[in-house]
């Protein structure tokens, strides 16, 4: 057990988490900038993006980078100069990092070293969405970017279906019409919004049914980032049939059903079912092998 007092102490090293404007440069804080300024060194998603930033602010703390390429060396570098007493900020390209950003490793490694963690608040754009959408906000969840792969991608929506939770997605503009027909077969024709270029110039919400939303997005230009909410799944009937229908088969059975009614592979079937039973894919494998046997 760990116990943060975030400003006592203040000469200990601090490890700042710090959101960055996801479009609007007027939307930074006072404390942000303040915390960039006094900082010992910025860790940055990219240095090119955020110098632009702090030039803007005229900033002149030391800048190094930090992603998914070299966080593992850098991580070693960041932990070492927060033990050393200094204070050092992390920033993604826009917004919190951590989320669908890197930072997340960063922060875990400060907390089992001991060393302080605070973060401050500011620019999401998967909240922005949400509360402009209109839809549910009293239980969501936040999945950020589905998989590439159609295989995994459908994998994915089938084991969100059944959540009562508004959902929540980002996308980019060139998978985005595969993503809503993909959502179509798995959801039905739930209520969407469609967020794009959040607090930019160009902002816009495309409201409607993702039916609606499939054509909006066959006849329009698509530019920008996108953040989806979707609604959850709304029949407290749809899910209990959804969660239950395989209770009474074994394995085997339910496997073979996946087989037989979707045409799925084995390999497919045993991953499905895997997710159905919330085991892992292996136990799944072992129990069908054996059965056949």
């Amino acid at each position: 057990m760990r116990i943060q007092k975030s400003f006592e102490k203040e000469e200990a090293g601090t490890l700042y988490v710090v959101p960055t404007p996801i479009g609007n440069l007027e939307d930074i804080t006072y404390r942000a900038l303040q915390t960039l300024k006094n900082a010992h060194i910025i860790a940055a998603e990219d240095t090119r993006n955020t110098r632009k930033l702090l030039n803007h602010f005229e900033i002149k703390t030391k800048l190094i980078s930090y992603h998914e390429h070299n966080k593992m060396s850098r991580e070693d570098q960041l932990i070492t100069r927060l033990g050393k007493g200094e204070q050092v900020a992390i920033v993604s390209d826009a917004g919190m990092p951590a989320i669908s950003d890197p930072g997340y490793e960063l922060v875990k490694h400060a907390i089992e070293q001991d060393q302080k963690v605070v973060v401050l608040p500011g620019a999401n754009a998967a909240l922005c969405a949400l509360v402009g959408s209109g839809l549910p906000t009293d239980a969501f969840y936040f999945y950020g970017f589905l998989p590439r792969k159609k295989k995994d991608k459908m994998n994915e929506l089938n084991r969100l279906a059944k959540l009562q939770a508004t959902l929540l997605f980002y996308e980019s503009p060139y998978r985005l019409k595969d993503t809503l027909k993909a959502m179509m077969e798995v959801f039905g024709n739930r209520r969407l919004v469609i967020a794009r270029e959040l607090t930019k110039r160009f902002e816009e919400y495309a409201r409607g049914s993702i039916e609606e939303l499939i054509s909006w997005s066959e006849n329009g230009e698509l530019k920008g980032e996108f953040c989806l909410v979707v609604e959850g799944n709304d029949s407290e009937e749809e899910e209990s049939e959804q969660t239950v229908w395989w209770e009474e088969l074994s394995v085997m059975e339910h496997v073979n059903n996946y087989i037989d009614s979707k045409q799925l592979s084995s390999k497919q079937a045993i991953k499905q079912t895997a997710v159905d039973r919330n085991v892992p894919k292996r136990e799944i494998y072992q129990a069908y092998h054996i059965e056949e046997e």
